[in-house]
């Protein structure tokens, strides 16, 4: 297996098995927006990927390649790496749509200066960001996407066994497709409580230029930030079914990649 006998027989052919399924299954699990997050750490995602190894070994006839350490042998794994963070990434492509509405609205709000710590990411995002973060997961667990996205990695090892040819130009492709879907889906998720937050900022212009004496930042921070709080309560149950779409959206993405 490894050029290296251990003296176990067919054991230690399972385990080195058992430790090549676990190298696609990691790398998706590590790129991924919600497993791969700061919040999870290495000894959970470790234990998770290796429980869903044993259940691939148990359901597919995944086979090691015959010299595991050698050039050939590290190709093969490189390979498993990639089509593991591919899958992962395009559905942190679609993670990525509401955090680019968060950033719209903030700025359209004059909170773009207010920015905090986002736990989930490990990185500073806009004051609205976490929250969509927040809706986006409930409602991705809340519909049993990530039970779709599971089942989806599983049967990729039957789509693609190991050693067979992925990347080619047509996925790349898609790749770019889904990128551009992603800015779409958040311009689509941000757009109503923008267009109110231009009306609200060409009105607070016209009172300004009317009455000049009048303070405003004063003036027009204080209703900004009213009418985008009050645009978003109202916009809520859009803005969930964009959501909600956008939770399927992400497992379609790494559907797509594969097939």
């Amino acid at each position: 297996m490894i050029g290296i006998d251990f003296g176990f027989g067919a054991l230690e052919l399972e385990f080195w098995r058992f430790m090549f399924v676990m190298t696609r299954i990691g790398a998706a699990l590590f790129a991924a927006p919600l497993f791969g997050s700061a919040a999870v750490t290495a000894q959970v995602r470790v234990i998770l990927t290796g429980a869903l190894a044993i259940f691939v070994c148990n359901w597919t006839h995944v086979a090691a390649p015959p010299q595991l350490l050698s050039l050939g042998g590290m190709v093969v794994v490189s390979g498993e790496i990639l089509i593991g963070l591919a899958i992962g990434f395009v559905m942190q492509l679609a993670f990525a749509a509401p955090l680019i509405a968060a950033e719209m609205i903030g700025a359209s709000m004059g909170m773009a200066i207010a920015a905090s710590a986002d736990p989930v990411n490990g990185t500073h995002s806009a004051i609205f960001g976490q929250y969509f973060t927040v809706v986006l997961t409930v409602l991705f667990f809340g519909v049993g996407a990530h039970l779709d996205w599971i089942s989806l990695l599983v049967e990729s090892y039957r789509t693609f066994p190991p050693g067979t040819a992925w990347m080619t130009p047509d996925r790349l492709h898609l790749v770019d497709r889904f990128a551009g879907d992603m800015f779409l889906t958040g311009i689509m998720i941000a757009l109503p409580v923008v267009l109110l937050l231009l009306v609200v900022q060409i009105v607070t212009g016209i009172i300004g230029r009317s009455a000049p004496s009048l303070n405003l930042m004063a003036l027009g921070l204080p209703a900004g930030v009213l009418a985008g709080i009050a645009a978003l309560v109202v916009s809520a149950p859009l803005i969930g079914d964009r959501l909600t779409d956008l939770a399927h959206t992400a497992v379609a993405y790494s559907a797509a990649l594969l097939h």
